[in-house]
């Protein structure tokens, strides 16, 4: 439905001091600080795991070499979206000068709304990484039991979820460590940046910024920042839902990703029949995830 100038009638009137409401500041691009962006060409993208080797086995003299199979452990997809919003003037509100006073702070908003999609989709991966969307292994971001080709499993969460404090977060720094392969083998996994909400801030910045442990009287050093254990730091995501939920980045590669199928662009146009003047922007991408040991969370207790 277009924008008339009943919609509009004050900018119509004179004496109008000013306009607002369209100009508030916006967080950045905060999904940069989990994803890994790549270009796509394609409607989707899949990204396969493979298993490697076992252990090699002690040979013994006269006896034949053992051999093993390599194979293809599992797949994982990414399906793009269409994200799209627009605007419209009547040819009556262009006319009365309302397009040349109106358009550049509509534009503003339609990139205000677009950039908020995608930290919103972006967020949902960790936000609903607990409850739902399986991915390629066949079970949540965050799992207990995300499986392996010898039988095993690997645990990107905590045992019992737990509130952000120095045990749980050394907890996990010592859980990471402890990762496999589809074979079994460690692979010296180590945890890169923190992800927390706002209302984590404080918690974080003493956990990790402090010299001294944090809540005892002990004058013992914090062995968290002494360490290096969180070598990045933290990042607050104002898009994160659960005021207790936090989050690990770690090394392993191809964890979260983020697709850019088509990167964000406007375009306008008249439309005959009515002589009203649209407006739109459109992007196409996609959050997910490949391997989930690119990231560790907690609920929180």
């Amino acid at each position: 439905m277009a924008i008339s100038r009943a919609q509009l009638l004050k900018e119509l009137l004179p004496g109008l001091n000013a306009l607002f409401g369209l100009e508030y500041k916006r967080y950045g691009e905060e999904h940069k600080e989990i994803y890994e962006t790549e270009t796509s060409e394609r409607s989707f993208e899949e990204e396969t795991k493979l298993s490697g080797f076992s252990a090699a086995p002690v040979k013994n003299e006269g006896n034949a070499i053992a051999y093993d199979n390599a194979q293809e452990a599992w797949t994982a997809r990414y399906q793009h979206e269409t994200i799209a919003l627009g605007f419209s003037l009547t040819e009556e509100a262009v006319e009365d000068n309302l397009y040349d006073t109106l358009s550049a702070r509509y534009t503003k908003a339609l990139a205000r709304g677009m950039a908020y999609t995608k930290q919103v989709k972006a967020a949902n991966i960790l936000n609903n990484g607990f409850t739902s969307g399986t991915g390629g292994d066949g079970v949540y971001l965050f799992s207990a039991s995300h499986p392996l080709v010898n039988g095993g499993n690997n645990n990107n969460l905590p045992t019992t979820p737990a509130d952000l404090n120095e045990t749980s977060l050394e907890a996990a720094v010592i859980q990471i460590a402890a990762w496999v392969d589809e074979r079994g083998l460690l692979i010296a996994a180590k945890p890169k940046k923190l992800i927390i909400p706002p209302a984590l801030q404080f918690v974080a910045t003493r956990l990790l910024e402090t010299e001294l442990r944090v809540s005892t009287a002990d004058n013992d050093i914090n062995a968290l920042k002494n360490n290096g254990s969180i070598p990045d730091g933290y990042s607050i995501n104002h898009f994160l839902t659960d005021t207790n939920a936090w989050f690990l980045t770690t090394d392993v590669p191809n964890g979260l990703k983020h697709f850019v199928r088509s990167p964000l662009s406007t375009s306008m146009d008249g439309d005959f029949d009515t002589g009203n003047v649209r407006y739109k922007a459109r992007e196409r991408y996609s959050f997910g995830w490949s391997d989930p040991l690119g990231m560790y969370g907690s609920q929180g207790a």
